[in-house]
Order: structure tokens, then C-alpha cells, then sequence
């Protein structure tokens, strides 16, 4: 292995770039789940008993990816962003403070979801070009759940 390769064969310099494109990733990863956090605790109304379960199957899903986006980032080679004003600075997902109808934290998953899709293909495509698979198949099964979770959540919402 040359030092111009990381530790899996993949060129360093094309890694850089994948790098910044999941720190950012991992950064909206870490905003939308301190979100749902918020509409699990927070939600009221008639909905509360199917959404306040449903919510913490979400963000203990969205803890696991959290995990293993920074894996990843250490196996290309990176540095996982870890400080809450960095993921601030590389989000594209805004806070969603205080909100407690159902339906309005709904739509905040739904919109949440919809932002990572939108970076997680950012991300696949980039990784394909760098020939990494394993970041590309990683997202892209996220995108899969993600895609039916939007359906299910607009469904609820009518």
C-alpha cells in the first residue's frame, strides 16, 4: 500500500473529499436526531400514544447510523466531527425548537428525512466517482428506509 492510499486501498486524496461530504452528513445526522429527541418528549394530543413510540424507534435508528457514519469516516481515514458547534456549522437541517403538535412534528421528521436523502445521494454519487462502495452502499441503504419511512409518515399525515 503506498501513502498516497488509505488503510483500504482507496486514494487518499479522492477520500478527502467524501470525508467533508459525511462529516456533513453526520452533522445533519446529529441535528435531525436531537430533533426527533425534542418531538418525543414534547409531542401532545390525540396522537401522543402512536407518536411518541414511533418517534423513539426513529432516533434510536438514527443513534445507530450516527455510529456508524463516524466508523466510516475512521475507516476512509477522517476525523469524525463530535462537538454540537461543529455539527451547527455543517448542517443543513435546522433546529426545530418546541414543537408539540403531532402533526407539525410529523412534518419536521418528514422534511428532516427528505434533507438527508437529498445529502445522502450527494454523498453516494461522490463516493462512486471515488470508487468506494462501501460508503456508497452504506448511504444508499439509508436512503431505501428512509424513502419508505417519508411514505409512512405523509400517509399518517393524509
Amino acid at each position: 500500500m503506498s501513502n498516497a492510499t488509505n488503510q483500504i486501498g482507496l486514494e487518499k486524496a479522492d477520500m478527502s473529499a467524501v470525508i467533508t461530504e459525511l462529516n456533513s452528513l453526520l452533522s445533519s445526522y446529529h441535528m435531525f436526531y436531537i430533533n426527533v429527541r425534542g418531538y418525543h418528549w414534547n409531542v401532545k394530543g390525540e396522537h401522543f400514544f402512536t407518536l411518541h413510540p414511533q418517534f423513539e424507534a426513529l432516533y434510536t435508528s438514527l443513534q445507530v447510523q450516527i455510529d456508524e457514519i463516524a466508523e466510516r469516516i475512521l475507516t476512509l481515514g477522517g476525523t469524525p466531527l463530535h462537538a454540537y458547534s461543529d455539527f451547527t456549522q455543517h448542517t443543513s437541517i435546522k433546529e426545530d425548537k418546541n414543537v408539540k403538535d403531532g402533526n407539525t412534528c410529523v412534518k419536521g421528521v418528514v422534511t428532516g428525512l427528505q434533507e438527508l436523502i437529498l445529502e445522502q445521494r450527494k454523498v453516494s454519487a461522490l463516493a462512486a466517482e471515488s470508487e468506494d462502495q462501501g460508503t456508497a452502499d452504506l448511504v444508499d441503504a439509508y436512503v431505501q428506509e428512509q424513502e419508505k419511512l417519508i411514505w409512512m409518515y405523509n400517509a399518517f399525515l393524509g
